[in-house]
């Protein structure tokens, strides 16, 4: 696979769209799901440790499932900076699942909840802090806000995906792509080279991002890790130049805009084609890869337990659960995430994780400077 990489970036491409259209009626995203359950969870709780996948028809006996973990009670305040569509299902299902567990989330951005629990001091009432990047996540280790996690949770998945001291941990992973129009540009027209697009002119006055948004500030931020401040400098003025169309405010909104014709490239996450075309199957929308550079990086959502947990065996244990195999299931089928516990796959014709070229020498605490990374995009009006 790496001896070809034109034939290998060929079938990451043609991975990333296939399949999509036969994803539109099973996820709950977008208006229900294939199981007929109502948003609560409640209808599908009966089905955990069957082996199959309670939010659809699939087998997902490989991971590690509910049954097989300690029950949970007790009261646990979650500041999720993920929203509550994408994941209050989840919450609300795990919470079903236990009578003498309640589960008090709280939704705000990743960044600003950080904020919220360092002002908050050791009155904090959090417990766990979910996380849509790992940005955020080394940040409030920065701030020395976080607790080790135990060593079977951690061992749950690669090593890749958890900070070395075993603070935080990921939950479910997103690829950085380069949604492009079928209709305007074929995929040969899409370099495989970030450092390429300024001189792409097929990109002129038709690129577009959505800088204010934290998957797109994280990438700035590799590009910073990984080639410094001022070629990341030079890179943004260069896409500004280009004609880079930098109004959106976040990267599904770029996606649609693919989609429509208004732009006919863009800079979003994997999962953000994919629910263009689980709503829209005929879209006009593929995805193509970068290669070895910060415009492939691959992030995580994740979780850890805050310094002011009132029971932190419970916080670690909810933490567990995430990364159970209907948790991991739900992230592939609900959000179109990459599950990270070996064994339970992704769906819509997703390349695996292994397909995939990050670049080397990235270590995803390296993200949590955001601060730098707003700054610069200030300083070269993108903000």
């Amino acid at each position: 696979m790496h001896d070809d990489r034109s034939s290998r970036r060929r079938i990451l491409r043609l991975g990333g769209a296939a399949g999509l259209a036969s994803i539109a009626g099973c996820s709950g995203l977008l208006g229900g799901s294939s199981s007929g359950s109502g948003g609560d969870g409640g209808d599908t709780v009966g089905q955990i440790g069957s082996g199959r996948s309670p939010f659809g028809d699939r087998d997902i006996s490989a991971g590690t499932s509910m049954t097989e973990m300690p029950a949970m009670s007790g009261e646990l305040t979650l500041y999720s900076g993920r929203g509550e569509p994408l994941v209050g299902r989840l919450v609300s299902f795990i919470e079903d699942r236990y009578p003498d567990l309640t589960i008090r989330p709280r939704y705000n951005s990743a960044s600003e909840l950080v904020n919220q629990i360092d002002t908050e001091g050791e009155g904090s009432p959090a417990d766990v802090f979910f996380s849509v990047n790992a940005g955020s996540l080394g940040a409030l280790k920065d701030r020395d806000r976080v607790v080790e996690l135990p060593s079977d949770v951690l061992d749950m998945v690669s090593d890749q995906f958890h900070d070395p001291d075993g603070t935080w941990i990921g939950t479910s992973g997103r690829a950085r792509t380069i949604p492009y129009n079928t209709n305007e540009l074929a995929a040969a027209d899409i370099p495989d080279d970030i450092f390429a697009f300024p001189e792409t002119e097929a990109f002129r006055d038709a690129i577009g991002c959505a800088p204010s948004y934290s998957s797109f500030q994280a990438f700035v931020t590799a590009m910073r890790a990984l080639n410094g401040e001022e070629q990341t400098r030079e890179w943004l003025q260069g896409m500004l130049d280009l004609g880079l169309q930098h109004n959106y405010a976040d990267e599904f909104l770029v996606s649609q805009a693919v989609a429509d014709g208004e732009l006919a490239a863009g800079f979003a996450n994997h999962y953000y084609i994919q629910r263009v075309l689980a709503g829209r199957p005929d879209a006009p929308i593929a995805t193509a890869f970068t290669e070895g550079d910060a415009g492939a990086i691959f992030n995580v959502a994740g979780a850890a337990v805050v310094d002011t947990a009132d029971d932190p065996d419970l916080a670690s244990n909810f933490v567990r659960h995430l990364l159970s195999a209907e948790a991991q299931d739900y992230f592939a089928r609900e959000t179109f995430e990459y599950p990270l516990v070996p064994g339970v796959d992704p769906i819509g014709g997703l390349p695996t994780i292994d397909e995939l070229n990050p670049p080397e020498g990235l270590d995803l605490t390296q993200l949590s400077d955001l601060e730098g990374t707003v700054t610069l995009l200030r300083d070269v009006g993108m903000l």
